[in-house]
């Protein structure tokens, strides 16, 4: 009886640990450019490098971005700081890709950045993959719709 009771519990041990692991595998806990969507406020710092001299300089982004959820992305504003010097640049357009294991790239003309995406897609983290550079950051988002959509 004893032994009885003893492989019972472990039965119900195994069996709710293993549906833990189930329960983790999930759809809800998959990606794709679909977990990307709606407006996003990015911001990062880091160095540049110059290659000729090796100076390093300090910079600093604050940018929105708007994810189509769809792999493009839209970027209405954006300020920077390169060693103190201020830019405010123009809007611009990229692209992005996620797998469903939640990471991917992104790519704007010019800089490109591996990324880590939460897998609802309320925060993602970025590193820039370009040479010369030691840059990072986040970006969270601010509101599930783009400026073109009706937010209801």
């Amino acid at each position: 009886m004893k032994k009885l009771l003893v492989r019972m519990v472990g039965a119900a041990i195994l069996s709710v640990g293993l549906s833990g692991v189930t329960f983790a595998a999930t759809d809800r806990d998959r990606c794709s450019e679909r977990t990307l969507q709606g407006r996003y406020v990015f911001s990062a710092t880091g160095f540049v490098i110059n290659p000729a001299t090796g100076v390093v300089q300090p910079k600093a982004i604050v940018e929105i971005i708007d994810f189509n959820g769809d792999g493009t992305l839209a970027v209405p504003a954006a300020t920077r700081s390169v060693n103190g010097v201020i830019i405010r640049s123009d809007p611009s357009v990229g692209t992005y890709q996620v797998s469903d294991d939640c990471t991917g790239t992104l790519t704007f003309e010019g800089p490109g950045f591996d990324i880590f995406v939460a897998p609802r897609g309320d925060q993602l983290w970025l590193i820039q993959t370009n040479p010369n550079n030691v840059f990072q950051g986040s970006a969270t988002r601010t509101s599930r719709a783009t400026p073109d959509e009706d937010p209801r």
